[in-house]
């Protein structure tokens, strides 16, 4: 196993992360955007208002694309045990 393999091993998990994280994370930054922007023209300083929409918005795209994402991963961890003899080498 070289260097070179290594590094792409480690490169396609902490792209695969990345990609499952961003899913998740970027339609709860949107709506946390859109409701700072309703609270700042309206002057309501409400923790509730911030934090409800972004748990919805954040357990809807879990169940939407959390199929996806624990595919990917199964995918990903199916790909480095059946390449571990070709890794070894």
């Amino acid at each position: 196993m070289t260097e070179a393999m290594v590094g792409d091993i480690f490169s396609n998990a902490l792209y695969l992360v990345l990609s499952v994280v961003v899913i998740i994370i970027v339609p709860s930054l949107v709506i946390g955007l859109a409701v700072s922007t309703f609270q700042a023209a309206t002057q309501i300083n409400e923790q509730t208002l911030s934090f409800l929409p972004r748990l919805v918005v954040t357990l809807l795209a879990i169940i939407m694309f959390g199929p996806w994402a624990v595919g990917a991963l199964m995918d990903y961890t199916r790909d480095i045990y059946t390449n571990i003899p070709f890794l070894i080498g």
